[in-house]
């Protein structure tokens, strides 16, 4: 939505502007609207002067396959649109998502990213063998979900975010269990031509100089077609120090050093690393669009895109080291390529609207990372790894790891669905859904010069290796039908979802027949002698397949035209999966149940908007994924935990000048039942565990639950918060404007056992400012903004390279008395420039 400019007149007309402390102080609560403004005429016998009145324009979502307004619409949606987006500097995942109160994350980088939303997590490492999301991502019509994060895709020529708030799961499935965030591209434009460019330079404290430079041409080809052509490119100043530094392994005396001026002798081996700001990104990305109307009935919409990120260093900080700072010793790099061709057939057959919407992506991941902070605190064992470390010749060498890892996605989605007229009073949608993922995964634990006999067969210096590939289909039959009981003021609606799903991986895990000549699994493991992709022999394979239904209940009541008030009951699931540890069961699908009450109000002559709602979810047999000996990831049940909660939103046009809008949401997220951290043999999860209970799979004898009964879930805060302030005014012919947005993310856990969360320690809670003033002539506008004002480092994410317990060597390194716990942080304060223009 933008605002409408009115004539020279018009824009000097002014009115009583209200003081902008005053008006911040009756605004609440997400942003989901841009105001918009209006033009009345003075009534009969009096002078025809116009002015100005501030409203609020109307916004509309496709959240229910349909095309409606958001006031509409009995869900709780919180929505960023085109000039929101804008406005807001919002350029990635991280900038969007601070603004949505229900979204929780946990980031290790662009691209690998862990949604959660309304307090549904359990925390996790976004593994390739972890567990599928719980909120579903999609671009346009078509899924980008995958299991190590959502496409971080560069928000440019962006018409909106949709966060769909609570259990998705009759209309999105699968990957919606807690809710869907949906990214809406701008569409050809048959109706006259368009283009727009925008070009920035940004600077970060303690950092260095970023840029970006983006562009869009809208051509019409006929009167009944048009092309749309998009690009950017962007560069992503660093602001994290690989300070130079040592590290000795006790077991070998050996000592390594990331020094760029150092000098290899016997015992110390020389791994030049260090740099400044090296946390740099590129992205460089594309997009192409074709829309045909074949006539008044049918379209055909066509895009193809794709985006290219390379990320070097790492984005988390060591705070022994330093403030934005890490001593680590080999170089670290991703690269994240993605291209998504899709395609949407729209038309009639007799009044029922018909959609199929087909998507093919394909992703590729490359990543080089430092491992040795696993070396080196498993060289504190009483083992000691570092004497199992030697070259052909029997001598011991610098045992540091680092990783290769390469994860390849082809995704394929279809969807065809049928719309009975809105305008019914019996109205009805529902489709076929039909999507097979598959995930090719290679990952390399390497160590130079390793010993031929430790190295995995035909993987040269390979400790450990994983050639695997996972598969992961999924069928769905869904539908919802709305009756009005009351035409235009009481409407009730039933849906539902069928679903099938088969999981399965299966290749090769594991260390060399003589490193490891007992391991279960690796190349003493093997269950078939024929290669696997390259990889020794296949000594893993399994699949779990499950069918089911989920359940949708709606009753709307719009009390007036702008005042609705509605109860859902929704449901929503995660598929179950496999534990590539041999010796764990498949985990089981989890269930989310949403008990709802909401309400959409708008007031004084479309001028204030309040919407907002209170539910309790109820979280059945959740999957909780944890980092298990040699660096494995378990996926276990954890019984039950219960959500309550309040989100609200304002959304206020004060005057023509100033515009308000905020949100707020308050949880209560904790476990209804024990978490023993086992299940029983058949994957059940227990919940009575004294001390002294014994583990049925392992024999072990444990102290008592690792989470007990009202525990808090980890990531979500109790409270988050935003708030946003923008007012206009003009300056003859121009307009100049000022903005000021605040955030606010309470306290959370980093862990959801005790013992790890006291090692860890929570994630403090903070609050940022941004700020933000420009100028607009005619077709071209400048703005000056600083993001994070105050410089506030805002802890968003807690991990240790290794499981928590073998970290915490208490007394056998001071620096780190609980083991080494890495932090990622907001990007510090930020002062930026940009410059667009539109034709």
């Amino acid at each position: 939505m933008h605002r409408t400019r009115g004539t020279a007149q018009t824009r000097r007309t002014r009115l009583n502007r209200l003081p902008l402390a005053a008006a911040i102080c009756f605004a609440m609560s997400s942003a989901a609207f841009a105001q918009d403004t209006g033009q009345t005429q003075a009534p009969t016998g009096t002078p025809a002067t116009e002015h100005k009145v501030a409203t609020l324009s109307a916004v509309t979502v496709t959240a229910q396959k349909r095309t409606e307004n958001l006031q509409k619409v009995p869900i709780s949606i919180q929505v960023l649109g085109t000039e929101k987006i804008e406005q807001l500097h919002i350029a990635n995942f991280d900038d969007y998502v601070k603004y949505l109160p229900s979204v929780s994350y946990q980031s290790a980088g662009p691209g690998f990213s862990e949604i959660y939303m309304r307090g549904v997590a359990s925390g996790g490492d976004g593994n390739h063998s972890a567990s599928r999301p719980s909120v579903g991502v999609y671009l346009d019509e078509q899924p980008v979900t995958t299991v190590t994060g959502p496409l971080d895709i560069h928000m440019y020529d962006i018409a909106r975010v949709e966060a769909l708030v609570g259990p998705q799961g009759t209309l999105y499935g699968a990957s919606a269990e807690s809710g869907a965030l949906r990214i809406i591209t701008n569409k050809p434009d048959a109706s006259g031509f368009g283009a727009s460019y925008s070009v920035g330079i940004d600077s970060v404290a303690n950092g260095g100089i970023g840029h970006v430079a983006e562009g869009m041409v809208n051509i019409p080809i006929s009167k009944t077609a048009a092309i749309r052509l998009v690009g950017w490119h962007e560069h992503d100043a660093g602001y994290i120090d690989n300070k130079e530094g040592t590290r000795t392994y006790p077991s070998s005396g050996i000592t390594v050093s990331n020094a760029r001026n150092c000098t290899s002798t016997s015992l110390l081996v020389c791994m030049p690393a260090a740099k400044k700001n090296y946390n740099t990104n590129d992205i460089d990305g594309a997009r192409a669009a074709l829309k045909v109307d074949l006539n008044d009935d049918w379209s055909i919409d066509g895009t193809v895109m794709g985006q290219n990120t390379v990320a070097n260093g790492n984005i988390a900080t060591d705070p022994a080291i330093g403030d934005l700072a890490v001593t680590h010793f080999y170089p670290e790099r991703t690269s994240d390529r993605w291209w998504q061709a899709a395609l949407t057939v729209q038309g009639k057959i007799g009044n029922f609207d018909l959609t199929y919407a087909y998507a093919h992506l394909k992703r590729n991941q490359v990543e080089h990372n430092d491992y040795s902070d696993y070396s080196f605190w498993y060289d504190q064992l009483p083992y000691s790894y570092g004497t199992y470390i030697y070259d052909n010749n029997g001598a011991l060498i610098n045992p540091s790891q680092y990783i290769i890892g390469k994860d390849k996605y082809a995704m394929n989605s279809h969807e065809l669905r049928l719309a009975s007229p809105k305008e019914d009073r019996l109205r009805v949608v529902g489709g076929l859904f039909w999507e097979k993922s598959v995930h090719d995964i290679e990952q390399r634990y390497m160590i130079n010069g390793l010993a031929d006999s430790l190295s995995v067969t035909g993987w040269p210096s390979t400790l450990w290796l994983t050639e695997q590939v996972r598969t992961d289909r999924d069928e769905a039959v869904f539908g919802e039908l709305s009756y009005d009981i009351i035409p235009d003021t009481l409407t009730a609606t039933v849906g539902g979802r069928y679903f099938r799903a088969d999981n399965s991986l299966g290749g090769f895990y594991g260390f060399s027949s003589g490193y490891s000549p007992s391991s279960s699994y690796g190349e003493a493991g093997c269950i078939s002698p024929q290669p696997y992709r390259g990889a020794p022999c296949l000594d893993f394979d399994k699949n779990v397949k499950e069918t089911g239904s989920l359940g949708k209940a709606n009753l709307t009541w719009n009390i007036t035209p702008t005042k609705m008030i509605y109860l859902t009951r929704s449901e929503g699931y995660r598929p179950g999966g496999i534990n590539r540890r041999g010796s764990l069961p498949p985990y089981k699908s989890d269930y989310l149940t949403s008990y709802e009450f909401g309400w959409k109000t708008t007031w004084f002559a479309n001028r204030l908007s309040l919407n907002g709602s209170v539910f309790q979810q109820d979280w059945k047999d959740f999957q909780f994924g944890i980092l298990g000996a040699n660096g494995l990831t378990e996926i276990k049940n954890a019984n039950q935990a219960r959500i309550r909660g309040l989100e609200a939103e304002l959304n206020w046009a004060a005057t023509y000048n100033l515009e308000i809008s905020g949100g707020v949401a308050f949880y209560d997220a904790k476990l209804a039942a024990n978490y023993c951290g086992f299940t029983d043999p058949s994957g059940k999860p227990i919940t009575d565990c004294p001390a002294g209970t014994v583990n049925p799979l392992t024999g072990d004898t444990v102290s008592g639950p690792e989470a007990p009964k009202g525990a808090q879930l980890p990531v979500t805060p109790k409270f988050k918060g935003n708030l946003i302030a923008r007012y206009t005014f003009d300056l003859g012919e121009d307009e100049l404007f000022i903005q000021g947005a605040l955030v606010h993310v309470g306290e959370r856990r980093s862990d959801l056992r005790t013992f790890e969360n006291s090692l860890d320690g929570n994630l403090a809670a903070y609050t940022t400012m941004d700020l933000s003033a420009g100028f607009h002539r005619n077709s071209w506008s400048v703005d000056v903004y600083i993001n994070n004002v105050f410089d506030k480092r805002g802890q968003l994410y807690k991990y240790a390279e290794c499981a928590e317990a073998t970290c915490a060597a208490h007394g056998v390194v001071p620096q780190y008395p609980n083991g080494q716990v890495y932090t990622v942080t907001n990007q510090p304060r930020t002062i930026g420039l940009r410059f667009k223009q539109e034709f």
